[in-house]
């Protein structure tokens, strides 16, 4: 129950932002479940090829039916995923830097929270970005591991 309440409150409380990271640094603070270790890696894996423009990658760390939430906007499963925002998150993913500043993560069962909050910058289309980013992931661990089942991203610009 204090792991949910947890939950709630750096979802309400943490900065917003699009959480695309292609590569990230070392957080600056961590609170994390040790079993929450490989569900993580998977999230830092997702971050990778996403900016290494590995779609395939990408895909095969989602499942089918992964939701993603995205500037109010949702796609409701890894083919709707694939269809829509893949190319620009890549791309995206690719033209920036981002750095995590905090992320709390645990498991219970086979379902695994990773909260992330973080700072990207850099320039896409043309445009400077500086953004204060927060992103949630939970995960479902299945016969062959830990997989993405939710994303939801938010940003803003810092004050």
């Amino acid at each position: 129950m204090k792991r949910l309440i947890l939950a709630a409150v750096l979802a309400a409380s943490g900065p917003t932002a699009m959480a695309h990271e292609p590569t990230v640094a070392t957080a600056s603070a961590q609170v994390a479940d040790e079993a929450a270790t490989p569900a993580i890696m998977i999230v830092d894996a997702f971050h990778a090829a996403l900016g290494s423009g590995d779609g395939e990658a990408v895909l095969g760390l989602l499942t089918e039916d992964a939701m993603v939430l995205e500037e109010g906007g949702a796609e409701r499963s890894r083919e709707e995923y694939a269809g829509h925002h893949l190319p620009a998150d890549m791309a995206y993913a690719a033209a920036t830097r981002s750095r995590v500043t905090r992320r709390a993560a645990w498991v219970e069962g086979d379902i695994a929270w990773v909260l992330t909050e973080g700072r990207t910058s850099g320039t896409f289309n043309g445009r400077s970005v500086d953004r204060l980013t927060a992103e949630t992931m939970i995960l479902h661990r299945e016969a062959d591991g830990w997989r993405i089942r939710h994303i939801h991203w938010s940003s803003r610009a810092p004050t």
